[in-house]
């Protein structure tokens, strides 16, 4: 992997330093001192010896003066206190340097000490989240006060599209990616130097070309027109702390590095050297389907080598627990020899538990909780329902139990049921979570504290008696939120199950009180899930972090940063090691539970991502988002593995059935579809992982996947889930209008 390179002679002497930049993203504003920055270009020779060591000392004077002009006395501070300069050896060393040619003496303390400054710069972060409420968003803005000639902007970017247009067929698709993030940026600049007409003609002229999954982003672009309206605007700080990311060959590199070297464009090599992170590959060039397939996200495409770090998908090893033959089965059944074959089902289901995974994280990786002796007896129950589970497949497919909200005049928001299917329960925008019981069983609360003591607990039924039957009733409304409540989801465990809420409230279903706010987020919060098993939970919001938290614990135990829009749905992996966020950025993140690290970036989707599922073998995962389609991801390898397409709205529901074999997707377009997952998985020729362009040719196969399709009269489908004999439950509100 390499970043750019090269660049075009330069034409004017007198043009000003500008700092160079890293190839992770951050500026280095001290030179070339540390390693892995971007090599001197063709625009100016690199000087040798003590030349460069005077040169590193002229340009951290440089850098101290700009910032005392700009009243950023406590910059100036920071910077003389780590390069060990005094305000006298400022400016004697100002004074020298100006005569040129001498650099002895304290130069060599100086460089090194400037390569320790430049080093720590170089291991910062590629991109953290721009809060609102930004304080220095006009040092942010600084770099575009360096600008060329403004009437000369319309003629350099059509230079470069006249040039682009005319290159043969395979590298014009490459290089066409560029026209979104120059065409951004130079806009950028014309409205902060105050050229707001020669702004708007640039955008009048040039916005049509831009690809269609940009036009909501240029829609709030537009918006942008005086200098003013710049401070504080999200989109620009993201474009601004973010380097756009480009994965173009090496041969359509080359082209655009001999045009610009040619026609002295030096504001479009500007551009590209300080904003943009050109990630070249050898290899054949990429098709205009290739391109398109990765392409949508906020910052361009994921760097090959954040996808490099390994994963641990496989899944964790059963614990090992003796399941009885039950009575009931047996006296269920008249013939003599079903009882034994289904004894021998659960000790071959009990046998393939128990293997490893080779590709499975170590079991105390991370530590989960213990199992109890409930936990025990929900596990057995598990097994023994999985007996008798469907084996679904293209020519068995699934029932499906469709349930509707009628008159939910209080606005449907989130849906969740819990793991053995018994209960539902539902987030509404009137601040209630109202929890309903799909079953014959009604919903009854514990007993008082004085009708307890004369309980005999010692009695076989004493989870029956602690029961009170005056309290039952068919559905629960929980009151606590002060806002809308946008997610909910149930516990993993049956006996001590409890339901945790948007704004991270932990109810309890004995009582059906709260029994606990965890405070962390400062914005809205649109997802949460718990773990697969129990204790740990996550939750993203408006403030672009996903939050990791124990039920043990008020303050969360991991922030996961690095999103640069809202987080609006998460999941953990089967195995609890890793979560995955979706988020209107358009990316997928996958992070490591045990550092906050992020392992996966997944680019792609050309909409905000509201529905994410991974498969029952953990190597899987699918998202969904409001462009209508479904992508499958190879978590081991970092790639999309797959595309379905057929939704005409926002996916906001995935599941994968309990054996992996079907897929199903829930839509706003009143459908649910199912799809081969199985087939969609065989199909992908695991050779095509080792590709040095890191990517895969995907076949369009979406109808020979598309196993079903489902309408509901008018009601989209907000949520899916899988009983544990793989029926398929959904829900949703009904549409009157």
């Amino acid at each position: 992997m390499a970043a750019v390179q090269d660049g075009p002679k330069e034409l004017d002497a007198e043009k000003e330093t500008k700092p160079e930049i890293l190839s992770d993203g951050t500026s280095n504003l001290l030179g070339n001192t540390a390693s892995g920055t971007l090599s001197s270009s063709p625009l100016t020779a690199a000087p040798a010896g003590g030349a460069t060591k005077m040169e590193d000392q002229q340009t951290l004077i440089a850098v101290l003066q700009f910032l005392k002009r700009n009243k950023l006395s406590e910059s100036v501070e920071i910077l003389r206190r780590e390069a060990g300069l005094g305000e006298h050896q400022e400016d004697s060393q100002a004074t020298d340097g100006s005569g040129g040619g001498k650099g002895d003496g304290d130069g060599g303390d100086a460089n090194s000490l400037l390569s320790r400054v430049s080093i720590t710069s170089a291991a910062a972060p590629q991109s953290m989240p721009v809060k609102k409420d930004q304080p220095d968003v006009s040092v942010v803005l600084s770099a575009y006060s360096q600008q060329g000639d403004p009437s000369l902007y319309q003629v350099y970017y059509s230079g470069l599209k006249n040039f682009i247009e005319s290159v043969l067929d395979c590298h014009r698709a490459e290089l066409s990616q560029l026209f979104y993030p120059l065409f951004v940026h130079m806009y950028l600049e014309l409205v902060y130097n105050n050229h707001e007409t020669k702004a708007k003609a640039f955008f009048d002229k040039f916005s049509g070309d831009q690809e269609c999954y940009y036009q909501d982003d240029l829609r709030i672009l537009c918006s942008l027109t005086k200098k003013e309206h710049l401070k504080g605007n999200e989109v620009l700080l993201d474009f601004r702390t973010s380097r756009f990311v480009l994965r173009i060959s090496r041969d359509s590199y080359q082209l655009l590095k001999r045009h610009l070297q040619e026609r002295h464009n030096n504001q479009i090599w500007n551009i590209i050297q300080e904003h943009l992170y050109i990630d070249i590959f050898d290899g054949m060039p990429r098709s205009k389907s290739q391109i398109d397939s990765m392409s949508g996200s906020l910052a361009g495409e994921a760097r090959r080598e954040v996808n490099k770090a390994k994963v641990f998908y496989g899944l964790l090893k059963e614990p090992e627990i003796e399941v009885p033959l039950d009575d009931e089965d047996d006296e269920a059944e008249n013939e003599e020899g079903k009882p034994k074959k289904k004894k021998t089902k659960k000790d071959s289901l009990g046998s393939k538990s128990k293997k490893q995974d080779p590709n499975a994280p170590q079991q105390n990786r991370i530590p989960l909780p213990e199992l109890k002796d409930s936990d025990k007896l929900d596990k057995i129950m598990y097994m023994k329902e999985s007996t008798k589970r469907i084996r679904l497949g293209p020519e068995n497919l699934p029932s499906i139990c469709f349930y509707t909200f009628l008159n939910a005049f209080q606005g449907l928001t989130a849906v969740d049921f819990t793991d053995d299917s018994s209960l539902l329960a539902g987030g509404f925008a009137d601040s209630t979570v109202r929890v309903w019981s799909v079953t014959p069983k009604k919903l009854r609360k514990v007993k008082s504290t004085a009708e307890l003591n004369v309980i005999d607990k010692e009695s076989d039924d004493v989870l029956e008696r602690i029961m009170d039957e005056k309290t039952a009733s068919e559905s629960k409304i929980l009151h606590g939120h002060s806002g809308p409540v946008y997610g909910v989801s149930f516990s993993p465990d049956r006996y001590q199950m409890c339901l945790l809420s948007i704004s991270d409230l932990l109810w309890t279903k004995h009582t059906f009180t709260c029994l606990v706010g965890y405070k962390g987020h400062n914005y809205p919060v649109w997802d949460t899930q718990f773990s697969p098993f129990g204790y740990y939970f996550v939750s993203g919001g408006h403030d672009r972090v996903a939050r990791l938290w124990a039920m043990d614990h008020y303050q969360p135990l991991r922030i996961f940063a690095g999103h640069l829009a809202d987080v609006t749905c998460t999941r953990f992996h089967p195995n609890s090691n890793y979560v995955a966020t979706g988020s209107t950025d358009r990316t997928v993140r996958l992070w490591d539970v045990l550092n906050g690290n992020c392992v996966r970036i997944l680019t792609g989707h050309k909409g905000p991502i509201h529905s994410l599922a991974f498969s029952p073998n953990g190597k899987f995962l699918a998202s969904g988002s409001t462009d209508g389609r479904v992508l499958l991801w190879d978590i081991g390898h970092g790639l999309m593995i797959g595309e379905l397409k057929g939704h005409t709205d926002t996916i906001y529901a995935l599941k994968f059935s309990r054996d992996g074999e079907i897929l199903a997707s829930g839509s706003m377009d009143n459908t649910v579809r199912l799809w081969d997952s199985m087939k969609a998985f065989d199909e992908v020729e695991t050779d095509d992982f080792t590709a040095t362009t890191g990517h895969i040719h995907l076949p369009d196969n979406s109808q020979e996947l598309l196993l079903g399709m489902y309408h509901s009269k008018s009601t989209p489908v907000t949520h899916l889930h899988f009983t544990r004999r793989n029926l398929l439950l959904a829900a949703g509100t009904y549409n009157s209008q």
